[in-house]
């Protein structure tokens, strides 16, 4: 007897400036629209990323980003961005998370077992006010375990880059162990995602890949602090159903 079982994988997907029609200062694939670039432009980079994606657009669920530590679960397709909100959970096959970035992190989460995923938006004021153990709550709500978790952090301005003031250090660091460093100029710098690797790991998840790019550094990125303004970058993450895996049986 052969029996066969559905199982999930997490799908993600992170973007560059290349590829897309926007121009200058946003040139050229701006997935924000709320930086001030043409509308159409981004439209148009949406259905692109879509397109190659796989999915249809309203299949793509936005937020607006408020650095925040507000969490929401979203069960399908959504009409505009979700409002006020710094993270995206569902249960849902198929549903694209989307977060935006230009220097903050983005951190894509997912239970392939329990069929959970999550998208989270965490800037310095984010991070350190505590988004990341919120969404991991809200997945553990859900049916997800912290050690089955898998974490990835998108590419984001770092502790090499990221200068702030020795106050704003210390205060990040004070809510946030692990951010805080010395840049390549030896001033007081911030390196959130140190900080956050850390946070998941006390969290109890165990498996915590990294994007090492440096938004600041890579031209091929958007960053906020080196040019203002600039687009976004989108990290985007969704389930999907995985062909049926065949297990042979003798009775």
């Amino acid at each position: 007897m052969t029996v066969s079982q559905n199982t999930l994988r997490a799908r993600r997907v992170v973007t560059t400036r290349a590829g897309g029609v926007s121009a200058p200062p946003y040139d050229s694939f701006n997935l924000g629209d709320h930086v001030g670039d043409d509308p159409a432009a981004v439209a148009a980079n949406r259905r692109r990323l879509a397109s190659v994606i796989g999915l249809p657009p309203e299949r793509f669920v936005w937020m607006e980003q408020i650095h925040s530590r507000n969490v929401t679960v979203v069960d399908g397709p959504v009409d505009g961005p979700v409002p006020a909100t710094d993270a995206l959970v569902t249960r849902e096959v198929g549903l694209a998370l989307v977060t935006l970035s230009a220097d903050c992190v983005s951190v894509l989460l997912a239970d392939e077992e329990a069929g959970v995923a999550a998208a989270a938006h965490a800037g310095r004021i984010g991070a350190r006010i505590g988004i990341v153990p919120a969404v991991v709550e809200a997945m553990v709500e859900l049916g997800a375990r912290p050690e089955r978790i898998g974490a990835f952090l998108g590419p984001a301005a770092s502790g090499r880059r990221y200068e702030v003031p020795a106050a704003m250090r210390d205060d990040v660091e004070a809510h946030l162990p692990g951010s805080a460093t010395r840049t390549v100029k030896g001033t007081p710098g911030l390196d959130l995602r140190a900080g956050l690797r850390r946070q998941l790991l006390d969290l109890g998840v165990s498996a915590v890949a990294e994007d090492p790019r440096c938004t600041i550094e890579d031209t091929m990125l958007f960053s906020h602090r080196r040019s203002d303004p600039t687009g976004r970058l989108a990290s985007v993450i969704w389930l999907e159903e995985q062909p049926p895996a065949a297990a042979e049986s003798t009775e």
